[in-house]
């Protein structure tokens, strides 16, 4: 095992075209899946490439439609940053503890792609883009497009995200919840961030996203669709036959299917006040 510290982007990509190894920049969660005894070094078995001291990657800025935020930004410089929203600090406070949260970073969380990740519910009803990079090209998915399945990306051993893209939206309602053992240092149980515009009594656009009730964060465009012409009970039926968790040892799959469908009940109760402001 060989380990690398690169300090660009392209001394990044040039490590991973000749070798293959494993991208870590937090560690958060690489140290845990690769822990030993107590008092033991993990166990890496692949080449390990550190990118925490990767500048590029800790760029965050802004322009007329999107902010940019660095894969490489702890979720600490991320709160702290001015041109960030609200709505990802109200995410971030329920995220672990402060040690973890000076530590772990947006990408990594993204990488990841554990179905409770407390970031990918409101990455998803933002409907993020994630800039790829390789030696060869540089390319923009689709966050629902990058993530296919519990713990699996469709990023290549060449390859490394480097960017999340943040389409700027006027949103004037914004909900989220996290259900857990505790409100913070614990998995979710399931999860619920959503957006909504609404204007002169009618909403505009409305992107809803559950966390830990699927394979992958869960988005139904059907049921959204049925919110913004306010036909709410059937949006509650759309709902109900696509939310389908199941049960492991942190809840239930029928707890996880009640309280996601209250949870959307409270919401879509939001907007039908908000339209009749």
């Amino acid at each position: 095992m060989e380990s690398f510290k690169p300090i660009s982007i392209k001394d990044t990509l040039d490590i991973l075209s000749k070798v293959d190894a494993i991208v870590v920049a937090g560690g958060t969660d690489a140290m845990i899946k690769r822990r030993t005894e107590p008092g033991l070094l993990p166990d890496f078995k692949s080449n390990v490439v550190f990118i925490n001291e990767v500048k590029e990657l800790k760029n965050i800025e802004r322009d007329e439609d999107y902010i940019y935020i660095g894969a490489a930004c702890t979720y600490r410089e991320v709160c702290e940053n001015e041109l960030i929203p609200d709505s990802f600090r109200a995410v971030i406070d329920g995220i672990a503890t402060p040690a973890i949260r000076n530590v772990g970073t947006l990408g990594g969380n993204i990488c990841n792609a554990s179905p409770a990740a407390d970031m990918l519910p409101l990455l998803y009803a933002l409907e993020a883009q994630l800039i790829i990079e390789s030696k060869t090209e540089k390319i923009a998915v689709s966050i629902e497009d990058f993530i296919v399945g519990p713990g699996k990306t469709s990023l290549k051993k060449d390859e490394l995200l480097t960017c999340i893209k943040i389409p700027v939206n006027e949103y004037n309602l914004f909900y989220y919840k996290k259900v857990g053992t505790r409100k913070a240092a614990a998995i979710s149980k399931l999860s619920f961030a959503a957006f909504a515009s609404v204007s002169a009594g009618k909403v505009d656009d409305v992107c809803i996203a559950f966390g830990s009730v699927g394979p992958t964060v869960v988005r139904v465009k059907k049921g959204e669709e049925e919110i913004k012409k306010l036909n709410l009970d059937k949006a509650l039926e759309i709902y109900e036959s696509s939310i389908t968790p199941i049960d492991d040892q942190r809840s239930t799959a029928v707890y996880r299917k009640k309280v996601s469908i209250n949870l959307l009940k409270d919401f879509m109760k939001k907007v039908e006040e908000k339209c009749n402001e």
